[in-house]
């Protein structure tokens, strides 16, 4: 088999986590209303329904890097598949509320360690001048899981009463696939040096990755275990680790701040704030998930081209302009359709910039030794961001309206501008290796 398709190949069986963080993710929204009145679910019931899981991706995310680093990319990856079967089969078969919660919970955890390990993983067996592209893979498979739910529950809604479990129950086929993959994908080469000692092992994988730079490789990853003898979690904070853990830190927080979930979530009540019917609403949600999938692949064809930064930066730029354009529209009271089409715009400099750039960035900034951990700190950052911005949204969206939640929205992304252009290094072409230098000298 082709060196290239094989490492291709790789990235896909791992980011297959992605698309099934994706579906896990986006699958409930067809089923939540229907097991409110099959287990008469009381308001605060409900609500636990639908948010249990991310609950589950907020710790899942946190102690993620703690298997990644003690067994490795690939068992915790297969741990992962595990989990979305058990919760997809779970789910589907609970008979009643509390075992639901039980399975639902367990898919959350799935999501939060595979944003973990997943683009670690990929980083770490790419080439240096194709991380970009195959790490975003993973976003890319978020994304396409996502449309993937939704077309799944409109296919299945009508097919009796029993449709919410084939709604959920269908995510065990992908999660089969996820797991039969992962069998046969090699360990990241990077792990097995570092803790196993496993240099002749290493050494073939990296043969496959490219093999003039394997023995360059082997010795930079060998020279740095012997400048950083100890990597439990608590060497992430000291002070040679604080450049990139403020990156990571700040890079997801400004991810959440552009209000991104807000708008994914509760697309249908922001079009509906605008004047748009119920339908129309609707329609218009669907059409951010496809300008979402389409933008992201547009980035990802640009991120190894043009690089992490120029992304950022005119993104940064579309993110402010479309922002206050909305805020602009609920200020004014010129409305409805003119919402769509700014938010529209707003997901397509988002797609390209913010969702094809922060997996990649995120895997490649920490050195070896602290990944795990490092890329633990920054899904945890993204994820509880997450939820507090999904929780909080209706809230201030109703209290203080449109105009002003697109404002302060707006005024974040002018502070993500001036972060990329002045603190933000630029990572592309450079190796996982040489990486700490780059960002350091930044």
């Amino acid at each position: 088999m082709n060196q290239n398709i094989k490492i291709f190949l790789w990235a896909l069986s791992a980011a297959l986590g992605g698309f099934l963080f994706g579906f896990d993710t986006a699958v409930i929204s067809g089923v939540e209303q229907t097991l409110q009145k099959l287990w008469n679910l009381s308001v605060v019931e409900h609500g636990v329904t639908v948010s249990i899981a991310l609950i589950g991706t907020v710790l899942g995310s946190l102690i993620g890097g703690i298997p990644a680093e003690k067994y490795g990319r690939r068992t915790t990856l297969l741990l992962v598949a595990i989990l979305y079967l058990l919760s997809s089969l779970g789910t589907a078969y609970a008979p009643n509320w509390s075992i639901f919660l039980v399975f639902r919970f367990l898919g959350g955890l799935g999501v939060g360690v595979s944003s973990v390990v997943a683009p670690m993983y990929i980083s770490e067996i790419a080439p240096a001048h194709k991380r970009g592209r195959l790490v975003a893979m993973f976003q890319f498979n978020v994304v396409f899981g996502i449309l993937i739910a939704y077309l799944s529950n409109y296919l299945l809604v009508d097919i009796g009463e029993n449709a919410w479990r084939w709604m959920l129950g269908v995510q065990a086929f992908p999660s089969v696939l996820f797991l039969v993959t992962v069998l046969i994908i090699p360990e990241s080469p990077r792990w097995l040096i570092l803790k196993k000692g496993a240099v002749d092992t290493a050494r073939k994988i990296l043969a496959i990755i490219d093999a003039n730079t394997a023995e360059d490789i082997i010795e930079a990853i060998q020279n740095q275990a012997k400048d950083h003898s100890s990597n439990s979690f608590t060497n992430l904070f000291k002070p040679a680790y604080s450049k990139p853990v403020m990156l990571a830190v700040l890079f997801a927080f400004f991810n959440q701040v552009s209000g991104i979930n807000a708008i994914i979530y509760f697309a249908p009540r922001i079009f509906e704030m605008a004047g748009l019917g119920k339908d129309s609403a609707l329609l218009s949600s669907a059409g951010i998930g496809l300008i979402n999938l389409v933008s992201t692949l547009v980035g990802i064809s640009l991120i190894d081209k043009f690089g992490r930064k120029v992304l950022m930066f005119w993104g940064s730029i579309g993110l402010i302009g479309s922002l206050v354009l909305v805020a602009q529209a609920f200020f004014s009271g010129n409305i409805g359709i003119n919402v769509s089409f700014y938010l529209f715009i707003f997901i397509a400099f988002f797609g390209f910039s913010q969702g094809a750039v922060i997996w990649v960035f995120i895997s490649e900034i920490f050195p070896n030794e602290v990944r795990a951990y490092g890329q633990a700190l920054g899904s945890f950052t993204h994820w509880i961001l997450a939820a507090i911005i999904t929780f909080t949204f209706p809230y201030i969206a109703e209290t203080f309206g449109g105009g002003i939640t697109f404002t302060f929205f707006a005024s974040m992304m002018v502070l993500q501008l001036l972060f990329v252009w002045k603190v933000m290094p630029e990572t592309k072409g450079t190796s996982l290796e040489g990486m700490e230098r780059a960002v350091v000298l930044h």
